[in-house]
């Protein structure tokens, strides 16, 4: 168990076992989930790369996307706009 001590500013030194074990690096971000009467501290880019899937969950679908030829396909697409786009000025 770790303990950290809370500054007059509300700000806590995460101990270095922890940061380590939780992958964490100057600058990352972190969050404080409730549950009930209790915080769960998570590394915010962890979370947010296991919800990745659920966001995501039905675009494929809605695209029309069935495989990684319509993916590269519709990338083509995308960047060929673009550049006609960034273009269509300089014609």
């Amino acid at each position: 168990m770790e303990v950290a001590k809370i500054t007059s500013k509300g700000q806590i030194t995460i101990p270095v076992a922890i940061r380590k074990s939780m992958k964490l690096k100057d600058g990352d971000k972190v969050l404080f989930i409730p549950d009930g009467d209790r915080y769960y501290v998570e590394n915010a880019a962890m979370v947010a790369i296991h919800r990745m899937p659920e966001a995501f969950s039905g675009e494929a679908e809605r695209l029309g996307l069935e495989n990684e030829d319509d993916v590269a396909r519709m990338v083509k697409e995308i960047r060929r706009d673009r550049w006609e786009n960034s273009h269509a000025d300089h014609a």
